[in-house]
């Protein structure tokens, strides 16, 4: 029989498991893989310009498409270089394998260059890690890889690469089949348990949804939406839920928590009943979690068995695949009496509706509602930090309007190559990013990225010149003392806030983006909104920059203070 090299195997693997496009960057420990991957022509190589932006990009691919996201980097700083976005994907239940080159095997553990324990860094952040030390075992635990990434709770994998294993030459086989012992995810719905929550939700006089990022991980939107319009039950999201079900839908209400509305975080407070679905009750959207739904039974919903009363403890729990679990629901559930308790949550949101002062000058809400009227179909990615806020407060999803952001962990540095990465794999969809002037330059090399792969790509930054949402504890819990939030802070005025005039803003966006070949925007006005979206549409190949000047006293409202609780919201300030 024929025998290949390991690098052969691996390049032959990613044909077999249908990976079209991976997310690499180069080095010693990896230059043979690359070496093959040049040979052929199925799986397309993506350079970015850092790790760290490497692996947001292949996670946006991910979420965007359904498919597995593939990274390659070499050895030491380029796999230690992933370290934040495998936390970040595996916060966000996202599947990713990622390949690390490794020193061969006799120099592990003899501080050789650039060798690090890249396995033992990430076990707490990624569903499996495994350095591969026979040249027999690759092909099975690359295949299990794939398997574990995609299946149960989705999530990364990190398979280590020792150089003279991928040298070493060995069968060309690759499995066709997986089977690993104590590895078996649930794939059935206890209909016992299902049934009992569903007389329990029959039964509520003040029953509450809360989707969760579960449901949008499983693609259960359309079967969601006929479970809420069968029941006729008010929904919240989380943040990451938001898009579970149409945002201009008549029994959707918004987001809950610490930024949630008014309305939502009042009807958790009285809801009687809260059935949630894909989610893990995360301290963002508790507060004090003696105080989180007081009133209610809780019904939970979950593929991981080990978020179910992690946090909160539930009264039934559910394991199942979200989509599953729902479309059985639909078989059982009948209309619920909840006119009295809808009519009350709309009370609550005609008192105090979600939106932001009217002022004569441009302001984040603007920009947003633009995009809603402008776009019919879009991606949307963020950053982390109020744009986000502000983001997922008023952006309108459905079907064709989608949106992906950091969520669990809030990296910054997300957007940009997290547009990238979804442009790439949604080739005919509008992406746009936003981005604060803060997260924009944690990953702004990845320009040269967008602009060698052709990607037309609209970039928005909300530049207030500050780190605005640590500015905005600052104001509100600290006195307003502003340390290390101003960005255009520096030796000319540093401890002469207020005496001295303001240094310029460093960078200029609009020329720094030419410098990459893209093209920039300002915008300081609101009637020069919709013209500078108009005008980056156009665009069929070019990266746009779109700079919108913020004022940095905009706050994101309702905002609950940290160790509160739901129904203790500061609305205004």
């Amino acid at each position: 029989m024929k025998k290949i090299s390991g690098n052969k195997l691996l390049v032959k693997a990613l044909r077999e498991e249908g990976v079209d496009t991976i997310f690499g960057y180069p080095g010693a420990c990896t230059i043979d893989i690359s070496d093959e991957l040049y040979k052929q022509d199925y799986t397309k190589v993506i350079l970015p310009r850092q790790e760290v932006a490497l692996v947001h990009e292949a996670d946006a691919y991910a979420r965007s498409t359904g498919k597995v996201g593939v990274c390659l980097v070499t050895s030491g700083p380029g796999a230690t270089n992933l370290v934040t976005g495998l936390a970040t994907a595996y916060y966000d239940s996202v599947p990713l394998v990622c390949f690390t080159g490794q020193v061969a095997r006799h120099l592990i553990g003899n501080d050789a260059f650039q060798e690090v324990d890249i396995v033992g860094i990430t076990r707490s952040i990624t569903k499996y890690g495994v350095t591969v030390r026979k040249r027999e075992d690759l092909g099975r635990i690359i295949k299990e890889a794939f398997y574990i990434a995609r299946t149960g709770r989705p999530g990364p994998v990190l398979i280590d690469l020792p150089k003279d294993v991928m040298g070493e030459l060995g069968s060309a086989d690759y499995p066709t089949e997986v089977n690993i012992r104590g590895y078996k995810p649930n794939t059935h719905v206890h209909i016992g348990q299902l049934k009992r929550a569903i007389k329990m939700l029959s039964k509520a006089k003040r029953p509450l949804f809360l989707a969760g990022g579960g449901v949008n991980i499983a693609h259960a939107n359309a079967e969601f939406k006929e479970l809420v319009e069968k029941t006729n039950v008010p929904v919240v999201t989380t943040v990451m839920g938001r898009g579970a079900i149409p945002t201009d839908h008549p029994l959707y209400v918004g987001n809950l928590g610490m930024h949630g509305a008014y309305a939502c975080n009042m009807a958790v407070g009285e809801c009687d009943l809260l059935f949630s679905v894909g989610t893990r009750f995360n301290d963002r959207i508790t507060g004090k979690l003696h105080s989180f739904a007081p009133l209610a039974q809780i019904v939970h919903i979950d593929i991981d068995t080990a978020a179910i009363s992690k946090n909160v403890q539930v009264d039934v729990p559910i394991v199942a695949d979200a989509k599953e679990a729902i479309t059985k629901m639909l078989e059982y559930v009948t209309e619920c009496d909840t006119k009295k308790w809808l009519d009350e949550v709309g009370e609550w949101k005609m008192e105090h509706p979600l939106q932001m002062k009217k002022k004569p000058i441009m302001t984040p809400q603007d920009i947003i509602e633009t995009i809603n009227n402008v776009f019919d179909e879009l991606i949307m990615i963020t950053d982390v930090g109020q744009h986000q806020m502000f983001t997922a407060q008023f952006i309108e999803l459905n079907e064709k309007k989608r949106l992906f952001m950091s969520g669990g962990l809030g990296t910054m540095g997300y957007g940009l190559p997290g547009a990238i990465g979804a442009k790439i794999g949604n080739p005919d969809t509008p992406v746009i990013s936003i981005s604060g002037d803060g997260g924009m330059q944690m990953n702004i090399q990845e320009l040269a990225t967008a602009v060698l792969e052709e990607l037309p790509i609209i970039c928005c930054i909300f530049n207030n010149s500050n780190l605005g949402m640590v500015r905005q504890w600052q104001k509100l819990f600290y006195g307003k003392r502003y340390s290390m939030t101003c960005l255009r802070s520096g030796a000319a005025c540093r401890g002469k806030c207020g005496e001295v005039e303001c240094p310029p803003y460093t960078p200029d966006f609009i020329k720094l983006a030419e410098s990459y070949g893209a093209k920039g925007i300002r915008v300081t006005k609101k009637e020069e909104i919709e013209p500078a979206f108009r005008e980056a549409m156009k665009s069929v190949k070019t990266p746009i920059i779109i700079e919108f000047e913020i004022d940095p006293e905009d706050l994101v409202y309702p905002m609950i203070q940290p160790g509160g609780t739901l129904e203790e919201m500061i609305l205004d300030c």
